[in-house]
């Protein structure tokens, strides 16, 4: 692992870090804020997980997280939303798949199984080395993210249920085999064939038998994306029926924005603490 940078932040350490992927067979970066601590318990981590065109830098910049998670004593990790190198496959003019549009899965169609495999990345490499370089209690995990992130925090949380100790999202988009923009890029990574497909959407998860203990929704009424790519009412459908306690929160004039997120990051924050700190 390379030390990008640090800085003090709120008593505690932003940090920017990089490493070879073995899952991803590239150079990969991200971002872990490690808040100030007495003594050498270690911490709850939170990890966030950024959405469509994003790094691990947009939540850094716009998030607004550092303050309070220094007062919860939270590790915030922010990983990158894909691949990304000369070698990794791209199409540079569709912000909607490759470079910056990975979907947190592992892609089984050529030439994007190679790189596009943040699932695996996710929930097996990137965690092993917090543990391994952080001062990370890795019994006590959860996940959150904004709109693809979003979709990547609710199927790993119901893949991973005993992992997690809570889930949360901003935007999330819930149902991506029927969103307008990742039909598309499910199409190229995973095939043709749409019962591949539910492995990596939440309601089709939930369809199909996975559970969680609660869900924690934001979404913004003036959303641009909401009627063709969110569809929250899908997951709170999919939640009824399977009895999984889902709080969706409807906010009045919010739209898809950071500006959106950094207002409601502190209700996470507090949310997932709640759940990690017991």
């Amino acid at each position: 692992m390379k030390t990008v940078s640090t800085a003090k932040s709120h008593g505690g350490t932003q940090g920017v870090y990089s490493h070879h992927s073995a899952a991803c067979a590239c150079e990969m970066t991200f971002a872990v804020f490690v808040p100030p601590r007495s003594g050498t318990k270690p911490l709850p981590v939170l990890w966030y997980l950024s959405g469509l065109t994003c790094t691990h830098q947009n939540v850094m910049d716009k998030g607004e997280y550092r303050r309070l998670a220094s007062e919860l004593g939270l590790i915030i990790v922010c990983p990158d939303t894909s691949p990304r190198g000369e070698t990794v496959p791209d199409e540079q003019d569709n912000w909607q798949f490759g470079c910056g549009a990975g979907f947190y899965l592992d892609a089984t169609q050529a030439p994007f199984d190679a790189n596009y495999r943040m699932y695996t990345y996710l929930t097996e490499e990137l965690p092993a080395l917090i543990a391994a370089e952080f001062p990370a209690d890795m019994k006590r995990q959860a996940v959150f993210g904004h709109s693809m992130g979003g979709h990547g925090a609710l199927t790993l949380a119901l893949k991973n249920a005993d992992r997690f100790r809570s889930c949360s999202a901003f935007a999330p988009i819930v149902h991506p085999s029927t969103a307008h923009w990742s039909t598309d890029a499910f199409t190229k990574y995973l095939g043709h064939d749409q019962s591949s497909w539910r492995a990596y959407d939440a309601v089709s998860l939930i369809e199909d038998g996975k559970r969680f203990a609660e869900f924690l929704v934001d979404q913004g009424s003036a959303d641009g994306f909401l009627d063709n790519g969110l569809q929250p009412w899908l997951l709170e459908k999919a939640c009824k029926e399977a009895g999984i306690p889902l709080t969706l929160n409807m906010r009045e004039g919010y739209d898809h924005s950071y500006y959106f997120i950094s207002t409601f990051m502190d209700d996470h924050l507090r949310w997932h603490a709640q759940r990690l700190t017991v």
